[in-house]
């Protein structure tokens, strides 16, 4: 029997029989080289928390999805790997670097302190314009921006709302409100 096949079968034990001596077998062979897969493909540089978060993410949908698994398709150490490949690309996608440091505060400029009027026509410009701002956006970002500030979903429930993942929702909220910032401050130049 190769070491291909004994892969294979500790998979098939456990989708079958929820053997967990196959999976100490698997778990001390694959979580070695996937913790060497997470220091060479980037995550060490984030925290070696990441890579261990990596292992046990990968060994635990090994085990939930073992049933998943045919040996007709591809090798137990590829499909054990595309796991970990998938897992990795999620991963970077929440420890990604372009958190936005714009807030839907940040589209409002500050009030005027006059009181001859001239405060409720500034914020009765500055709404027309966000409301301008808004009718522009891509569809999908218009959506996000509804559910989370005219809806008052937190990004989550906008998510669930929209059966979009959390991290396209937070990356058209940041887009759109780059976007509606830069759109404000060239109105407000001019």
């Amino acid at each position: 029997m190769t070491a291909t096949d004994e892969w294979a079968d500790c998979l098939e034990a456990i989708a079958e029989h929820q053997d967990r001596k196959s999976f100490v077998h698997l778990f001390n062979h694959f979580a070695p080289q996937i913790k060497g897969y997470a220091r060479s493909s980037g995550l060490t540089g984030m925290g070696e928390a990441l890579a261990d978060e990596l292992v046990q993410e990968t060994m635990t949908n090994l085990w939930r999805k073992a049933h998943l698994f045919d040996r007709s398709k591809a090798s137990a150490t590829t499909w054990v790997f595309t796991i970990a490949r998938n897992l990795r690309v999620d991963l970077l996608r929440r420890q990604s670097k372009h958190h936005t440091t714009l807030s839907s505060d940040d589209l409002w400029l500050e009030p005027h302190t006059e009181g001859d009027g001239s405060d409720w026509v500034a914020q009765s410009n500055m709404e027309r314009q966000i409301r301008l701002g808004i009718a522009q956006l891509p569809v999908d970002q218009r959506q996000v921006i509804g559910k989370v500030f005219l809806e008052d979903k937190s990004h989550q429930e906008a998510a669930e709302d929209l059966n979009l993942p959390l991290g396209t929702v937070k990356s058209r909220i940041r887009l759109a409100l780059k976007k509606l910032r830069v759109g404000l401050e060239v109105d407000s130049h001019e």
